[in-house]
């Protein structure tokens, strides 16, 4: 199913003319009611049996910056479904602490795809996401039928140490200005946020413009959600997840796996890497001119390397296959 120009309310093309994005309304909407009896809200392009499921990042974002980047995979013959998380979006936005656990996020999740009746997918989890989705796939690996892992990490220890090396690269003054109002939690003292920006310039967004897209999940945060599982930014882990490591647990994936980062990443390569080699049947591709967002960033190579990786491992196939060895690719 191919949307008609009516329907396409807005998108951004590259100077080549790539669609990079387009936001529309969807051609189906769900309200999914959870355990908990609060509502969120799902939604779905296109049409066929090859279903591309998006898990976005946060957490506390909508869906939009995720989504409208990869509703052009459905001129290319892919359904995509994606969903608000519960307290974001169009989904009901509780005030309750105990709701924001990795936990109830993994029954959210089976609760959209089992209302979507979506057996098998494409499941695409982007930072957060890629969190979440990890520890999905350990509990519901059915649904599974190949993965794609974008811009996260299994291991959050060793991402903490990754991002200490980031930070240091601020300087020991910097650095020592940082874990100052860090440890007083004055995390929106002037300077402070100065040394974040410049640390969000470097590893989380390089593109000049932020695009719409990126500007209504941004309008749309709930920071409460963000505070409890991960803390007050990317460079300062406070929450719940702080000591979540699954790496060991992914030899347990026996389905393709595309893992895709930045070179430049708060989420680094090295992240990547640990992923790839503990996967069987994975595949990595590191683009050299992107940080947290290759999609917006690299737009052309990554949704080629994306069809690619999906074309070669369709629904009806993935869980039939052989293993196979792990492969790297190059993002040109």
């Amino acid at each position: 199913m191919t949307a008609s120009p009516a329907q396409i309310e807005a998108f951004a093309e590259t100077v080549h003319g790539f669609r990079v994005w387009e936001h529309r309304a969807p051609d189906e909407r769900r309200v999914i009611t959870l355990d908990s009896g609060h509502k969120v809200v799902g939604y779905s392009y296109g049409a066929g049996d090859e279903v591309v499921f998006l898990l976005n990042g946060g957490p506390g974002l909508p869906c939009d910056y995720l989504r409208d980047p990869h509703l052009p995979l459905t001129d290319l013959g892919f359904r995509v479904v994606v969903h608000d998380q519960l307290g974001t979006g169009a989904s009901d936005r509780p005030d309750d602490a105990g709701l924001w656990t990795m936990a109830r996020s993994v029954d959210e999740v089976e609760a959209v795809l089992d209302s979507f009746g979506l057996e098998r997918v494409h499941f695409l989890g982007h930072s957060w996401g890629g969190w979440c989705g990890i520890e999905y796939a350990l509990t519901h690996p059915e649904r599974i039928g190949s993965m794609v892992l974008a811009n996260t990490a299994a291991d959050i220890p060793h991402l903490l140490g990754e991002i200490t090396r980031l930070r240091s690269a601020l300087g020991p003054e910097t650095e020592a200005m940082m874990q100052r109002f860090e440890a007083e939690e004055r995390y929106d003292h002037p300077a402070y946020r100065a040394a974040v920006d410049l640390l969000d310039h470097r590893h989380l967004r390089r593109t000049a413009a932020r695009p719409d897209s990126v500007q209504r999940s941004k309008d749309g945060f709930n920071a409460p959600i963000f505070m409890a599982i991960q803390g007050p930014n990317e460079y300062c882990y406070t929450g719940s997840i702080r000591d979540w490591n699954r790496l060991a647990d992914l030899a347990r994936f026996d389905w393709p796996v595309l893992i895709v980062g930045g070179k430049n990443d708060v989420l680094t390569p090295a992240c990547a890497a640990r992923m790839h080699h503990a996967i069987a049947r994975s595949q990595i591709g590191i683009f050299p001119n992107s940080s947290h967002a290759p999609f917006y960033e690299e737009p052309e190579a990554y949704r080629a390397m994306l069809v690619d990786f999906f074309r070669r491992h369709p629904l009806r196939l993935c869980r039939a296959e052989e293993p196979q060895p792990a492969e790297q690719v190059e993002a040109d």
